[in-house]
């Protein structure tokens, strides 16, 4: 523990500037803090006990909220993170989020950011980077949810979708190499995050489409933040095979629609 507190790695957006302070985390507060701060409460309040409590802001524009305790997969992701249980849990966890939203009204008036949102909109905040590195595990099963920056209304479908594209990952096998351990089956794994959501019928039909929308969504993020410049994204982008890969990506789920339809399906 340093005078700044211990640091907490994890994430690109604030990278090097999350500590922790005894029970609490301090992070750089998003803009929207207070309209975010107030629905994290009002989560609480309903029974999600699965997410950091914000305990205030400070002069100097940061957020202060608990710590939760536990095991965060970073990459490249360990086997204990990417097993069918642990995946299950995860459709669970979000099961359970989504749930207690829908019972916590949407502040019409916040400035909910964009930058993954479902361009659709929706009844529900939804979390919209459910990747790894904000997920917290606890004896291999997921129990706690971090890093709620981007969220913002949409439908549930989209948070599955952003999320299974993390998980399962719903990534081409050249790209899921870089990060993921080898062999994944991304058709049974879509299966078995469904199952652990417990997605309806109707939904499952729709989750392959969905998930192409939210991968182009996420690469019109990273073209915005390598069009203003950011460092972080135009390393990210020159390392991990520039837009060819993304191209190839969504050739790759076009390509396997119906493959992941009849695994979610039958």
């Amino acid at each position: 523990m340093t005078a700044e507190g211990e640091a907490l790695t994890g994430g690109m957006a604030n990278a090097g500037a999350v500590f922790r302070r005894g029970e609490w985390v301090e992070r750089p507060a998003p803009r929207n803090a207070r309209a975010l701060h107030a629905h994290l409460l009002a989560l609480r309040e309903h029974g999600f006990d699965a997410a950091p409590v914000p305990v205030g802001l400070t002069a100097d524009g940061r957020e202060r909220l608990t710590f939760m305790p536990g095991d965060v997969a970073l990459p490249p992701f360990p086997d204990w993170a990417m097993t069918r249980s642990a995946l299950a849990s995860v459709g669970s966890l979000m099961r359970r989020l989504h749930e207690i939203s829908a019972a916590v009204a949407v502040d019409t008036r916040a400035e909910w950011p964009g930058d993954l949102a479902d361009p659709e909109g929706g009844p529900i905040v939804c979390h919209n980077d459910v990747c790894p590195e904000n997920v917290v595990f606890r004896d291999g099963r997921a129990v706690a949810l971090i890093d709620f920056d981007l969220a913002a209304p949409g439908r549930a479908l989209w948070d599955v979708a952003m999320t299974a594209r993390y998980w399962v990952p719903m990534l081409d096998p050249g790209s899921a190499t870089a990060f993921y351990p080898h062999g994944l089956d991304a058709a049974v794994r879509l299966r078995v995050l469904a199952d652990g959501y417990g997605l309806s019928a109707g939904d499952r039909a729709e989750l392959p489409g969905v998930v192409e929308q939210a991968t182009e969504v996420c690469r019109g993020f990273v073209a915005r933040r390598v069009a203003d410049g950011d460092p972080l994204y135009l390393q990210a982008l020159a390392e991990r095979g520039g837009w060819e890969r993304w191209d190839r990506l969504q050739t790759w789920l076009v390509a396997n629609r119906e493959t992941f339809t009849a695994a979610l399906l039958n």
